[in-house]
C-alpha cells in the first residue's frame, strides 16, 4: 500500500509541476480537501481546486519536487517538498522546504495540509 501511495503522489506532482490539472484532479477524491497556500484555508472539490491552481498560475510559477516521503503516526503520508515560486517574470519569490501531509483514501486522494515544520528526520 506504501508503494501504491508514493506511485500516486509522485504521478500527482509530475502532472502539478506539467500544468496538467485534469490528471491531478483524476488522483484525488471528488470532494478532497487541498491547503490553499495563497489565501490560507482549504479549497473542496474538483472544481474548486481547478479555480484555485488556475488563479494561482495567473499569478505566480511554483514547482514542487517532492525530497522524501514518510508516515506520521495516524498513518498519513508526509513529503519532504523543495518548493521554488518565480514570479510571471521569472523572478524568485520563495526558494524553501515545506511538508506535504496527506490523507489517502480508497486510493485518492482525500486531504492536502501544508505545513512548514519537518516531520520527517
Amino acid at each position: 500500500m506504501i508503494q501504491t501511495n508514493l506511485d500516486l503522489l509522485a504521478k500527482a506532482y509530475a502532472a502539478f509541476n506539467a500544468r496538467d490539472i485534469d490528471a491531478v484532479l483524476a488522483v484525488m477524491h471528488p470532494e478532497v480537501a487541498w491547503a490553499n497556500g495563497m489565501e490560507g484555508g482549504h479549497v473542496h472539490g474538483h472544481e474548486a481546486v481547478r479555480d484555485y491552481w488556475t488563479r494561482q498560475w495567473k499569478l505566480i510559477d511554483p514547482h514542487v519536487e517532492p525530497k522524501g516521503f514518510g508516515l506520521d503516526e495516524s498513518g498519513r503520508m508526509v513529503v519532504a517538498v523543495h518548493q521554488v515560486v518565480r514570479d510571471l517574470d521569472a523572478n524568485l519569490i520563495v526558494d524553501q522546504m515545506v511538508q506535504h501531509i496527506y490523507t489517502i483514501e480508497d486510493d485518492l486522494i482525500r486531504r492536502m495540509d501544508i505545513q512548514e515544520r519537518s516531520l520527517i528526520a
